[in-house]
């Protein structure tokens, strides 16, 4: 039974919870926007960074010489084209794979054995039209081993063999518009370099692009001469990579687009091309001398001197004048 003083308070319900909040009817679909834009964010970083790596590897191998040192030359004037298609251009080739890190060291110690290679005990001489004949062959074959026949051409001239490799339009020689070469033209550059050691031949390395220009005409800006020139050199370091001598190469030339081999289509591949003039022993000499100090010199007033001719040479053309009669080359003070 309840007591009196129970009936006079009723039963009390307590009722917990927050009420209703603006955010309720969200749930939480704006954490997983979130988390979408943070991921297409970090993929975007991602490829960024990927894309500046891989510039920074084209660069590097552009800026490498022959011996593994850098240089600064170029700095300023480096291609704008890199990363969109400019000026002289080939068809765009996938980067040269760099392989594993055992591949990596394999090579850098074969690097190391190549710094100091060792002479042979005799050398060839490719003089005579038989004997480029037969370099030429053997060229062509190495060609033929990566591919490339389509690309390199041979012609027997009166100053050696001039062996032309240069693009099509399935392959070209060098990654678009720059003088890293392709896989391809890497790999035959270094099979060549033994071949070369064994000559006693020197040689001109010359560099062509197509007439295709840049979009900075500038004096200083990055251009078709530039680029050649960066390409013959980039030719010659994979040469001497390959083992050949250095003293086999006498010039190294950058000809932009000065000398075409098609000359009605501004971009033709066949332009665009790396020439090796294997020059006979005689060619050789005459373009050393061309650029060297002359020889028997005389005085003809004071601070001018001139070179003596050769005496051979001098007495042959004297020859050659005194069996026309008088001499054209006569006194011009004399009585006529």
């Amino acid at each position: 039974m309840l007591k009196p003083h129970d009936k006079a308070h009723d039963q009390t319900i307590v009722k917990r919870g927050g009420g209703k909040h603006k955010h309720d009817d969200h749930g939480g679909a704006w954490k997983v926007a979130f988390a979408d834009f943070c991921l297409a964010l970090m993929c975007l970083f991602l490829v960024l960074w990927l894309m500046a790596a891989r510039n920074t590897e084209s660069l590097e191998q552009i800026l490498t010489e022959a011996d593994g040192a850098k240089t600064d030359q170029g700095k300023g004037v480096m291609p704008e084209q890199v990363g969109g298609p400019r000026g002289s251009l080939i068809d765009r080739f996938p980067m040269p794979h760099t392989g594993s890190s055992e591949t990596e060291g394999k090579q850098k110690a074969q690097a190391e054995q190549t710094d100091t290679p060792t002479e042979p005990s005799s050398k060839v001489r490719y003089d005579s039209p038989e004997d480029l004949a037969a370099l030429s062959k053997a060229l062509t074959k190495m060609s033929a081993d990566y591919g490339l026949t389509s690309n390199l051409e041979a012609v027997i001239t009166p100053y050696g063999l001039r062996v032309m490799m240069h693009d099509t339009d399935r392959q070209g020689m060098f990654v678009r518009g720059s003088a890293v070469p392709t896989d391809k033209f890497r790999a035959l550059l270094r099979k060549m370099g033994p071949l070369f050691r064994e000559m006693e031949n020197q040689m001109l390395i010359v560099g062509h692009t197509d007439s295709l220009q840049y979009a900075d005409t500038s004096y200083a800006a990055f251009s078709n001469w530039t680029l050649s020139a960066n390409r013959a050199m980039s030719a010659r370091a994979q040469l001497l990579a390959g083992t050949m001598n250095p003293e086999s190469v006498l010039q190294v030339v950058g000809m932009a687009d000065r000398a075409p081999l098609d000359t009605k289509r501004a971009d033709a591949g066949v332009n665009r091309r790396i020439e090796l003039l294997i020059l006979t022993t005689a060619q050789a000499k005459t373009i050393a001398a061309m650029f060297g100090v002359p020889e028997n010199s005389t005085a003809l007033i004071h601070d001018v001197d001139t070179a003596l001719p050769d005496a051979t040479l001098l007495q042959k053309l004297r020859s050659q004048l005194s069996g026309q009669g008088e001499s054209p080359l006569r006194d011009p003070r004399r009585n006529k």
